[in-house]
């Protein structure tokens, strides 16, 4: 591990909430050569045993002695903010290495912390815990982490490699049925459920955070096929994410049930979000309303296009997460200030990320769990959503380049962030308000910044010189900003030259 990071800010509730996270995600890594028990559960405390374990970090249940693909996609960023690029790429190599040809390509669902499959999970080759997003969200995560490392390795690597092609080839044109998403079973668990939502009972075959990672996953192939330059399969998986997109929006989430069947909404101005369709059954039903998973993926992942219905339906979310079908337990809590950051609602987004921090203290569902703030996705996902929520800060190490975008709600004036791994050096980044940011680069490369502000702004200034930034809308939001080289050492300030100026 390397060093810690370490927040300031005017809210003490934010120093509070992520020297608590830091802390307590810390003490949950293994490092290289520890030795502990394989296969513990709630059933064998002891396990079978013990092993030597690979670097690793707990993700999922604490009294087990394993690390989930669910968990660990969710948590990477966090970790590598912590410095656990070393582990993150173990346990990457990891499930990768599981997804055989004997296993259908689909990784495991749990790994012991020695990289061996945990008992309670995996029951056989043809009988393991199989949820079908993780699967995709193993491909993106390796993009995110090659974004914030440019380490070679997760892109050279051939097992790697090959698990992230053969996912959105293989082993997704084995799953389809005249439609492009892969499917599920329709059956539990142990049978291949198509969604995260474990106990909705509706017995979905196609479900919306199934489509919605699986169309992040071939965004994420074509970037790594490019840094491989293999350009023509990149081509290809840029075309099947762009169809997938397509399909989802003009069909696949567009028909309700009616007496007669169903039918296409004829107006989206009139469409109810609850009508959105977050999945199918077996028969063809599509399945509409609150899915929770099934539900906030869909905008997490950036599926549905951008405008009023995405809107609507952030609007929805917001509204059923705390609504008598919230969710129960704190881990699954833990995506939505995700879904908001990533829209530009940073006030919702802090919100939740302070209900969670909330909840730490209370008892998980699960009692062998001990209490929620026990659960490691709580810790981890508040690290990382500290540095690429509030900060805003969206990695490109391979090309030495980094953008920031302050997502600061009214309660923070300002914060900043200190000893951030990036490429092979570190930063601090430090926003004032919204609309000041300054960068420092410790150690590393000389790097492209680019300093974006929300709204349209006419000046910025760049250590107090006067420049005229470019406008531009990302996702429905817009912002001004300007690029700056940044060499190592070296700190920069760039700011709105009229703060008054409407964002």
């Amino acid at each position: 591990m390397t060093g810690t990071p370490q927040a300031s800010s005017d809210s003490t509730r934010l120093v509070a909430l992520f020297d608590w996270a830091v802390r307590t995600a810390r003490a949950l890594v293994y490092p290289t050569g520890w030795n502990g028990p394989v296969n513990a559960d709630e059933h064998r405390p002891l396990g079978t045993g013990t092993a030597r374990y690979i670097p690793s970090y707990h993700a999922g249940y604490r009294h087990r002695s394993a690390f989930y693909a669910r968990d660990f996609a969710h948590q990477a960023v966090g970790a590598h903010v912590l410095g656990l690029a070393t582990e993150n790429t173990a346990m990457l190599r990891a499930f990768a290495a599981s997804a055989t040809p004997r296993h259908g390509h689909h990784p495991v669902w749990a790994c012991n912390f020695d990289g061996s499959f945990h008992a309670i999970d995996y029951h056989g080759p043809d009988r393991f815990v199989r949820e079908l997003p993780s699967v995709f969200e193993l491909v993106d995560t390796v993009l995110r982490l090659y974004r914030w490392t440019g380490d070679r390795t997760l892109v050279d690597d051939p097992a790697l490699w090959a698990f992230c092609r053969t996912t959105v080839t293989e082993f997704v044109d084995r799953r389809t049925a005249g439609s492009p998403v892969a499917r599920g079973t329709g059956g539990g668990i142990f049978d291949g459920t198509a969604s995260y939502h474990e106990l909705s009972g509706e017995r979905l075959v196609e479900a919306g955070d199934g489509i919605a990672t699986q169309y992040r996953a071939c965004l994420a192939a074509a970037e790594l096929a490019s840094a491989r330059e293999e350009h023509l399969f990149a081509a290809r998986c840029t075309e099947r994410a762009r169809e997938l997109k397509r399909y989802f929006n003009d069909v696949w989430s567009r028909v309700r049930p009616t007496t007669a069947g169903v039918r296409p909404w004829p107006d989206e101005q009139d469409e109810d979000p609850a009508n959105t369709v977050r999945g199918y059954t077996a028969d063809g039903r599509p399945v509409t309303g609150w899915g929770r998973e099934g539900s906030w993926f869909m905008p997490l992942k950036g599926i549905i296009d951008a405008g009023p219905r995405n809107e609507r339906y952030l609007d929805y979310i917001a509204e059923q997460a705390v609504g008598p079908d919230a969710p129960p337990n704190a881990e699954a809590c833990t995506y939505l200030p995700d879904v908001f950051f990533a829209h530009g609602r940073a006030e919702t987004a802090w919100h939740w990320m302070t209900a969670v921090h909330d909840l730490r203290d209370r008892p998980h569902p699960v009692p062998e769990q001990g209490r929620n703030g026990d659960y490691p996705e709580l810790s981890f996902t508040l690290v990382g959503q500290t540095v690429e929520g509030l900060l805003g800060l969206r990695p490109d190490a391979p090309s030495h380049c980094l953008s920031t975008l302050p997502r600061l709600p009214n309660a923070i004036g300002r914060l900043g962030v200190q000893d951030i791994p990036f490429g092979t050096g570190m930063l601090t980044l430090h926003h004032n308000s919204r609309s000041s940011s300054t960068l420092t680069q410790s150690t590393g490369t000389e790097l492209n910044w680019e300093a974006r502000f929300p709204g349209t702004h006419s000046t910025l200034l760049v250590n107090g010189r006067p420049r005229t930034p470019e406008t531009r809308t990302r996702d429905g939001t817009t912002y001004s900003c300007t690029t700056v080289r940044i060499a190592p050492g070296r700190t920069c300030t760039v700011q709105v030259a009229d703060p008054t100026e409407e964002p």
